[in-house]
């Protein structure tokens, strides 16, 4: 015959199990976001770096034919 404390231990474990499955699913779906939000974030700075380069080249060309002037 099975003891009330093993019934109750089995319960436990039981819950802790399931909420364990629970937990891991939120954890995939998190990871799964996150990995979403890197490729944006890769995106944004590549955009981000081709607009470095473009202002850098601007400001070498400005500088090479003498156009580049103080702000006002």
């Amino acid at each position: 015959m099975e003891s009330p404390h093993e019934h109750q231990q089995n319960l436990l474990l039981s819950r802790i199990i399931t909420n364990v499955e629970k937990l891991n699913e939120a954890i995939m779906l998190l990871n799964k976001s996150l990995q979403e939000i890197n490729i944006q974030n890769m995106n944004v700075e590549l955009v981000a770096q081709m607009f470095k380069n473009y202002q850098s080249n601007v400001l070498f060309h400005l500088e090479a034919t003498d156009s580049l002037k103080d702000p006002s």
